[in-house]
């Protein structure tokens, strides 16, 4: 079985590579998000719905269905495929399970990325700090130094696909709630101090939807940077808890 990673903002593909290295048995793939370290595909509208028929597009492209995982708004995505398209995958896993309760609302940063002409000036402030500075408000809010250094530099792409997706998703919470639970076993993983999204709402969703539930006491949003191995250690066990199909 084929594990496939889907990240979130303002990352890429490279944030799962030390998780995967502590699953060197595990056949895996790590999806890049177009607009993340690549570029846009011709007629692309970034919104959230193409993000979802994107991903869509690549799980087809596999022999048989994966154990889907992803972080931030690649959690996101990868309920939403859990929701839509069961048939392409095994299991899913996320830290981002609010995206499915109907009584969530964005934090702070996206709230001011969706709103016009706030969002853009926000940007090209960013742009115009310089690189150290860059990283270091991205370890203050918990990513690892290694890691920010890569997603760092400036890139107008990035900007540009970060405020059309959320924008795209100011309703996301209403339009995405979820009540039943998906036809395919999930796992909500997550650190017990994601600045960005609420545990306890995650935690009713996970009951509400009979999902198992691994929450890290001591870690944050970035968990899988923090300590891969026990992310990796925590994603076996739940693939091992599911009988084959």
């Amino acid at each position: 079985m084929t594990a496939v990673f889907v990240h979130g903002v303002p990352e890429d593909a490279h944030l799962w590579d030390d998780l995967r290295a502590e699953l060197p048995d595990v056949p895996s793939v790590a999806l890049s998000l177009p607009g993340f370290g690549r570029p846009l595909p011709e007629g692309f509208d970034a919104t959230k719905e193409a993000y979802v028929a994107w991903l869509a597009a690549e799980l087809e492209r596999f022999d048989e269905p994966v154990d889907l995982v992803g972080h931030d708004w690649g959690g996101g995505l990868v309920g939403r495929i859990a929701f839509t398209r069961p048939e392409l995958i095994r299991t899913w896993a996320i830290d981002t399970l609010p995206f499915f309760h109907g009584g969530s609302r964005w934090h702070d940063l996206a709230q001011k990325w969706q709103t016009p002409k706030l969002g853009e000036r926000m940007m090209e402030a960013q742009d115009a700090m310089d690189e150290d500075a860059r990283v270091a408000v991205l370890v203050e809010a918990g990513m690892t130094e290694p890691y920010a250094r890569r997603v760092a530099p400036v890139d107008p792409v990035r900007n540009s696909s970060i405020l059309t997706l959320y924008r795209s998703a100011t309703e996301v919470f209403k339009e995405w709630e979820a009540t039943a639970p998906a036809e395919r076993p999930g796992l909500y993983i997550t650190g017990a101090h994601d600045r960005y999204s609420s545990l306890r709402l995650g935690r009713e969703v996970a009951t509400r939807l009979g999902m198992q539930v691994v929450v890290f006491e001591d870690l944050g949003h970035w968990w899988l940077l923090q300590a891969p191995a026990r992310g990796a250690a925590a994603l076996r066990a739940f693939w091992a808890s599911v009988p084959a199909s």
